[in-house]
């Protein structure tokens, strides 16, 4: 894990400077604690991409601790300020339920983020905690979508159904819903298409899929991550907003934050969505994504040291 937290560092310092310059020099500017200093602070976190009801949360919360502890210099508080930021972005132990359930995991997301990918990644993860996965190449449309997953189901290690192209996704998922129950597979991760300026076509899909996995699986568990590309910023959030009314997003997957000064938006999401990240991606190895903490990603971008978590 030490390789990933300094990857996440590495991917995160255009955050940090993005962030973390302004906000040293708030504290290092202001000699008290006033109305100035709370407005400088607001304006660079929400600069900083962690967003308006975030920023909101995090300050009020900042001004009760200040003062309730009767802090006067700037410096004092900026712990709280770190461990507020830490506190907007907690993760439940429950939302990995579905790793230790037979489950099913529908991988949505515009094109173009990582969403192929991702759903190979999440596969080698899940093999490597010994679970039996399969996954199924629901994106029927996009003409490289099932190759390329293809090439990560092999690396993973794990089995694939696919279907032909521009054949009816629903159907691919047919078919791999009953692939999984036959093998006793106990993850099936399906990616599926991305075309939101279709959005009628891709809610009517969606609810078809759901609707086969209601009446193919009864009773198994399920999980609707969607994939966000770090480096868009506010608009991950409204993309996710538009995917939230189409399907119940359990998660999300958040890639490309390597490189990203936009990574601030991982506090933003998960707090103004109420839809944990549950995992993040820093490169484009199979070992590059892995499960979100909050503990270390703040820590990363406050450069705190990996041997204090």
């Amino acid at each position: 894990m030490a390789g990933f937290f300094s990857r996440l560092k590495e991917g995160l310092s255009k955050t940090r400077n993005n962030i973390i310059q302004g906000i040293d020099a708030v504290f290092g500017g202001f000699s008290s604690i006033d109305e100035d200093f709370y407005e400088e602070l607001e304006e660079i976190l929400i600069m900083g991409d962690i967003g308006v009801k975030s920023t909101g949360d995090i300050l009020e919360k900042l001004r009760a601790q200040v003062k309730e502890n009767h802090i006067k210099e700037p410096a004092e508080c900026k712990e709280f300020l770190i461990e507020n930021i830490k506190e907007q972005m907690k993760v439940e132990e429950t939302a990995y339920e579905f790793e230790h359930q037979q489950s099913v995991i529908l991988v949505i997301g515009v094109n173009g983020v990582g969403k192929t990918t991702s759903v190979g990644k999440l596969a080698g993860i899940l093999k490597e905690q010994g679970r039996k996965v399969l996954v199924a190449a629901a994106d029927t449309y996009r003409a490289a979508a099932c190759e390329q997953l293809t090439e990560w189901a092999n690396r993973a290690g794990v089995d694939i159904i696919t279907g032909a192209q521009g054949a009816d996704p629903s159907s691919v998922v047919y078919d791999a819903v009953n692939a999984a129950k036959a093998r006793h597979v106990d993850v099936l991760i399906c990616d599926t298409a991305g075309r939101l300026h279709n959005k009628k076509n891709l809610m009517e899909e969606l609810k078809k899929m759901n609707r086969i996995i209601d009446r193919e699986f009864p009773g198994v568990h399920r999980e609707n991550l969607i994939v966000l590309d770090g480096t868009t910023g506010q608009n991950a959030l409204s993309q996710a907003r538009e995917f939230g009314e189409i399907a119940n997003l359990t998660g999300i997957i958040l890639t490309k934050m390597d490189g990203t000064a936009k990574g601030g938006i991982a506090v933003a999401i998960q707090s103004e969505l109420s839809i944990p990240v549950k995992y993040i991606g820093v490169g484009e190895k199979l070992e590059d994504l892995q499960k979100f903490d909050s503990e270390e990603f703040v820590n990363a971008l406050f450069e705190k040291d990996e041997q204090s978590l």
